[in-house]
């Protein structure tokens, strides 16, 4: 039997910490270029829309739903292809660094809030508490946040392959210090280990999308988002690796086999 393919957008865009509007626009011209490319899924990077760690979440961080994701539903159901973004999300008091799925009619169909948190951007979002998948057309989606899936928090992503995600879709905003030399040593051992392990143990293909652009605020002040999205097969095999950049955005579109 030959296996399902699953055409992905990896939409590795520029994030401006605090400017909400410029980043939802490009957002929704994203979704747009992966419908006309033929995706059925599109993944957006962490915190599109004011910067992860930003220090304007406090003021300009919308509930869900709201505003933002009003803009990317809106998108969705224009185009009819399943969005995958992260957002940061307001409730009462509280900020969460969230994702959330967004079906081909413009429904949200399930959001997540990120678990496992570096421990300075504890002191900016609450940790989430509960995993999801969904059944849409094109599959069993899994979902969550970036570091969710660093080495020692596999566990995530085991336990939604174990509740039947055929794919995990991760937004990312991957970060490096000013000094950073990729020519030295390229940027993304960390995440090919840790993504190849959990796709081998499991048959599940992972996908992660960052952003590019600078990191305003928090302990890492200073540095740059630098893309290097990543898609990994079920085989554990890197498929596609976006290019590395602190700037120049990209819309990498990748067919994957769905385990």
């Amino acid at each position: 039997m030959e296996p399902r393919m699953l055409r992905v957008g990896m939409a590795q865009m520029l994030v401006v910490p605090g400017a909400l509007e410029d980043n939802l626009s490009r957002a929704v011209a994203m979704i747009h270029s992966a419908s006309g490319e033929g995706c059925a899924v599109v993944v957006l990077p962490e915190c599109l829309d004011v910067g992860w760690t930003s220090t304007t979440a406090t003021e300009l961080a919308q509930p869900i739903p709201g505003l933002a994701s009003d803009r990317l539903c809106e998108a969705a159901a224009s185009e009819g292809i399943i969005v995958v973004a992260g957002l940061t999300e307001r409730e009462g008091d509280r900020l969460f660094n969230a994702a959330i799925l967004v079906g081909a009619d413009g429904v949200i169909l399930a959001k997540h809030r990120k678990i496992n948190e570096m421990d300075f951007a504890r002191k900016v979002y609450d940790a989430g508490t509960s995993l999801h998948v969904v059944a849409t057309e094109h599959g069993v989606l899994g979902m969550d946040i970036c570091a969710d899936n660093a080495f020692p928090s596999l566990a995530l992503g085991r336990a939604l392959a174990a509740m039947g995600a055929e794919i995990l879709l991760s937004p990312c905003a991957w970060a490096v210090p000013p000094s950073f030399d990729n020519s030295v040593r390229p940027y993304g051992d960390e995440w090919v280990t840790a993504y190849g392990a959990l796709a081998r143990e499991t048959g599940m293909p992972v996908v992660g999308v960052s952003n590019v652009g600078p990191v305003v605020g928090g302990e890492w002040d200073g540095w740059r988002c630098i893309g290097a999205s990543l898609a990994v097969g079920a085989d554990g095999e890197v498929i596609v690796q976006a290019p590395f950049s602190d700037h120049e955005e990209t819309l990498v579109t990748v067919e994957i086999a769905l385990r």
